[in-house]
């Protein structure tokens, strides 16, 4: 009686089951290194909002710090203007990037003198684990808890 040639129904079972270990060790692992990558995409925008809040608090003296994230953004930028500074990209502007929410609030005074941003993760635990922001003072801070207001009381990022 000849041979029959292939793979019994046993050792196809043990290749599944080696892909399926191998799949579980490293699922965690990646979600942990996007989490990082959103974090750090996250701490970067902040870093970018603080940055056209000067140059647009230097731009347009008389209006001080942009209200909006839309303000520093905008889509007619020909010439910029103080409703549509062109100074960060629309989708920032828009308040959603790489799984996290972005805020602009407490602007205050006349011409505008204090502001503050937030970044919370849009999926807690998923999309990001720390909360980040920053004011006037360009430090860029980091909290495991959710940051209803940005001031000194939050520990600065390392």
């Amino acid at each position: 009686m000849p041979k029959d040639k292939g793979f019994s129904l046993i050792e196809l079972l043990i290749v599944v089951a080696i892909i399926l270990i191998i799949a579980a060790i490293a699922v965690p692992s990646f979600l942990r290194s996007r989490i990082a990558a959103n974090e750090s995409a996250a701490a970067a925008a902040i870093r970018t909002v603080n940055s056209a809040q000067i140059t647009y608090s230097s731009a347009y003296p008389s209006v001080g710090f942009s209200s909006t994230l839309d303000a520093l953004g905008g889509t007619s930028c020909n010439p910029p203007n103080s409703s549509s500074a062109c100074l960060i990209d629309t989708v920032l502007a828009g308040g959603q990037r790489q799984g996290y929410t972005y805020t602009l609030s407490n602007v205050s005074g006349s011409p505008s003198s204090s502001y503050s941003v937030v970044a919370a993760p849009s999926t807690a635990n998923y999309s990001g684990i720390r909360n980040f922001c920053s004011f006037e003072d360009a430090v860029i801070r980091s909290s495991m808890n959710t940051i209803t207001t940005c001031d000194s009381t939050v520990i600065p990022q390392p």
